[in-house]
């Protein structure tokens, strides 16, 4: 018989992908190790610092009674509070926590220059706090100050390598597509081998018959080419229709703004009323966008979020970095809490917006009416970036007409006219359709 070529070579190309295979996979477990060395090391160090005190009983008591005026590493309303045991004596500071005002009206030199330079900010007096607990809330503000890491775009994680020092992902996905490519020419040279075994051996291999195209055959069917054009044209129609009934619909509709604002964080976590920020909806047409100064009614205090705030996608450096817009859009300066002037213009983008020819009024539905905001716009409490809920169409406004009822107690506005109309339609409580909610001039005048 007459020796076919290539017929050792399949068995070598194999063994050398499965050994190339090995060797790198035991790379990369050796390196996963490694770095997992390393962070139980980091952590060891971390955990073997000594402290003066309680820092986590003292970062519970800062955040409750002394977060509102001050900060650890910058000025607020009083003082940064690191080093302070550095620039004062553990007496004179356990006096001042305990009364400041007598510090004061006794000619404290110390206690007076303070007192001016904070716009004659009165401390409160905490005489309940134990000696043991301002020992606390001194080891909480004397810790270093962290240094934040490299900021990633997005406020989030990259997926582009693996963590700490393995081998990236493109790295394992470029020697994947080697592997695959090997296989494949393993698959090709295989089946090269045995047409040229079969053809040394004499076997006739089958030959397939070209059969007719598959266009052909649809031409010469005129029942399933006309059953394909009724499918076409109905569907093509359905697409239409479909395509101008949203024309105008912008639900789903969320812009990124110029100065990211999150309502999970202000509506959800800090539980902040609506109508504190949109106080013109309870007087108003409108609900408005609010001013910087409102932001500012807290954020002259509030420099930057809590630990706790950050979230997977959006970090910690993210949400100080936005508050840090809003300073330079109202010309504060958080170092020496005054303004300077200087502002810039916010070009916020509005994500709900009604046709001219239709008529809302936010006062109507919120005050007098009682409907809560998310019956329109959804869980804005939930919300990290706003997004339009509902369609806010005809057909949507026309459902929620006839199924709410009107709320009448305390109301005596609709006291009389909801006597008679629960005797005309026998009812004791009464929709807004059937007190003329869908009456045309109501929306559209």
């Amino acid at each position: 018989m007459k020796k076919v070529k290539f017929r050792h070579s399949t068995s070598r190309l194999l063994l050398l992908s499965v050994v190339f295979l090995l060797s790198f996979t035991n790379f990369n477990f050796a390196q996963e190790d490694q770095a997992s060395a390393g962070d139980e090391q980091a952590t060891e160090a971390v955990a073997a610092e000594p402290g003066s005190g309680d820092v986590a009983n003292g970062k519970a008591l800062f955040n409750s009674l002394c977060a509102a005026c001050h900060k650890p590493y910058s000025k607020s309303i009083g003082p940064a509070l690191n080093g302070v045991s550095d620039r004062r004596s553990r007496s004179w500071i356990e006096s001042w926590i305990y009364n400041s005002a007598e510090m004061i009206a006794s000619g404290d030199a110390q206690a007076v220059a303070i007192y001016e330079e904070y716009n004659k900010t009165a401390m409160p007096a905490f005489p309940l706090l134990t000696e043991a607990e301002i020992g606390d809330i001194l080891a909480y503000v004397e810790q270093p100050k962290p240094t934040a890491p490299p900021a990633l775009a997005g406020g989030g994680a990259t997926d582009g390598g693996a963590s700490g020092g393995g081998v990236s992902n493109n790295v394992i996905l470029m020697i994947l597509a080697f592997v695959l490519v090997m296989l494949l020419l393993v698959l090709f040279l295989v089946n090269k081998t045995l047409r040229n075994f079969a053809t040394v051996s004499g076997v006739v291999l089958p030959v397939k018959e070209k059969r007719k195209p598959l266009y052909k055959s649809f031409v010469e069917n005129q029942f399933l080419v006309l059953v394909t054009a009724i499918v076409v044209l109905l569907a093509s129609g359905y697409m239409v229709y479909g395509f101008f009934m949203q024309v105008g619909i912008d639900q789903g509709y969320q812009p990124i703004q110029p100065i990211h604002y999150s309502h999970r964080i202000h509506a959800g976590d800090n539980q902040i009323e609506c109508k504190y920020c949109h106080s013109s909806a309870r007087t108003s047409k409108h609900s408005g966008i609010p001013s910087l100064n409102v932001c500012m009614n807290c954020h002259k205090s509030i420099g930057e979020v809590a630990e706790s705030t950050a979230t997977e996608e959006y970090s910690k450096e993210f949400y100080d970095k936005e508050i840090k817009k809003l300073y330079e859009a109202t010309g504060w300066d958080p170092a020496n809490q005054a303004y300077t002037g200087e502002t810039k213009p916010v070009k916020w983008i509005r994500i709900h917006n009604l046709p001219d020819f239709a008529y809302f009024n936010h006062s109507q539905h919120v005050t007098v009416a009682g409907i809560e905001c998310q019956k329109c716009h959804g869980p804005i409490q939930e919300m990290e970036i706003v997004y339009q809920d509902a369609p806010l169409t005809m057909g949507w406004c026309i459902n929620c007409h006839r199924e709410t009822n009107v709320k009448m107690a305390g109301n005596e506005y609709y006291e009389k006219i909801h006597e008679e109309l629960s005797k005309k339609y026998g009812v004791e409580e009464l929709t807004a359709a059937q007190l003329g909610g869908l009456e045309c001039g109501k929306c559209h005048y």
